[in-house]
């Protein structure tokens, strides 16, 4: 039942003590504002380096070729390897690889031409599991196929930006679109989660770009998914690698800079480590700001009861009971705590808004967000630990007897 008279009560103590009461509030606010803050900082990380990881599978190792830094064999040092397409047949043959591909880019003339419509685009020469492994949606027509790269076929899968660049709204697929002259039948059109970074890339089929191209056997790299391959196992799998192309090229096992191997699986499990241990500390700096809050809204409430014994020590005289001593020190309590608590959430939330809009999303840093079941849960919380801290001295005050309380100096 809504009893007006403690609340007008309420507000009057309340102002009647408004520095007392703001710097209460005030700790309560910050406490629950710098949580917020500080969890959608993390979040805004760990959001950046997700974008890095959506323009590719999580579970990728890219086998790059370098230049031999170690003496081997007979063989001296700073020599090329140079990859062929024997290197993608033999570790394709590799247990746990699920999707694979080669691939070499197109440098020396990326011109591309439709009609009238002319820019210069990323030409790039892969098999069909390429699609998977950059993680590419297809938005109209289809990526490569087997027989694309089987029959040689003179087709290509373009991005996004340039089919905006070279068709100006018209659909693309089954025109012709000319690479270095040579026409090439579009297949597809594809966009990229990861950015708009591989949006100006086109793909053709890598057994007819050596043709065409005159490349021969030339590959420049091998990438490939592990499916569901653990950190310890894509590591087997580097290892297996290493050790057939060393043969093969004659590198010593060890030399680093004769073979480069990114392993996606370790880097991405690293990061999300680093991020659980992140969101663990700024938890822990959250809470113990809020905790300090609380504490505060305890000795306020303390000082409280101290400045009104005697009134208490009248009201139980006058046949108050205990529980509505406790009752109007509670409510106060979570007066305090709720409305300071609603304040810091809406500030907040409302300046990693502004943020968000305000700066660009970078590789490190994007829509740092608060998930809102947590940013309540928090505000209820904080409600609870302010009533909680205010139940101890409203007890205490309850539990006073009269004669005492009004003998209190």
């Amino acid at each position: 039942m809504f009893d007006l008279d403690k609340w007008q009560e309420i507000f009057s103590t309340i102002k009647k003590n408004k520095l007392r009461t703001f710097l209460t509030g005030f700790s309560v606010a910050w406490g629950i504002f710098m949580l917020i803050v500080l969890l959608g900082s993390g979040y805004g990380l760990e959001n950046g380096v997700q974008k890095e990881f959506e323009g590719d599978a999580e579970n990728t190792l890219w086998v790059n070729q370098g230049i031999t830094s170690i003496a081997h064999k007979g063989y001296k040092p700073g020599r090329f390897i140079r990859f062929t397409n024997t290197d993608y047949e033999d570790i394709k043959t590799i247990d746990s690889v699920e999707f694979i591909s080669s691939r070499f880019r197109i440098w020396e003339n990326n011109t591309i031409s439709y009609k009238n419509e002319y820019g210069s685009f990323d030409i790039f020469c892969s098999h069909p599991d390429y699609g998977k492994i950059e993680n590419l949606e297809i938005t109209n027509g289809r990526f490569l196929n087997n027989l694309d790269v089987e029959e040689y076929r003179k087709v290509t899968a373009i991005g996004r930006l340039v089919e905006e660049a070279l068709f100006k709204g018209e659909d693309p697929v089954g025109k012709h679109v000319k690479l270095s002259g040579v026409p090439f039948k579009v297949v597809g059109v594809f966009d990229d989660p990861g950015g708009d970074r591989d949006l100006t890339r086109v793909y053709i089929p890598v057994s007819t770009a050596q043709r065409v191209f005159n490349r021969g056997n030339r590959i420049n790299n091998i990438s490939m998914t592990v499916g569901n391959a653990t950190v310890a196992q894509s590591e087997e799998m580097v290892d297996e690698i290493r050790i057939k192309l060393s043969k093969k090229h004659h590198f010593a096992i060890e030399d680093q800079r004769a073979l480069r191997i990114w392993n996606n699986v370790e880097n991405y499990e690293t990061f999300m480590k680093l991020f659980a241990s992140i969101r663990l500390f700024i938890w822990i700096i959250g809470i113990g700001t809020i905790i300090a809050g609380i504490v505060g809204v305890s000795n306020i409430m303390m000082i409280v009861v101290k400045d009104r014994t005697k009134e208490i020590g009248i009201r139980k005289a006058l046949g108050a009971t205990p529980w509505s001593v406790i009752s109007l020190i509670l409510q106060e309590s979570i007066l305090i705590t709720a409305f300071a608590g609603y304040i810091g959430l809406v500030l907040g939330v409302g300046l990693l808004e502004l943020v968000s809009k305000a700066m660009p999303a970078t590789d490190y840093f994007a829509n740092p967000e608060v998930n809102f079941t947590v940013a309540i849960s928090a505000t209820i919380l904080l409600v609870i630990s302010g009533a909680i801290a205010g139940f101890v001295p409203a007890r205490k005050a309850a539990n006073v007897k009269p004669i005492v309380a009004l003998h209190d100096e």
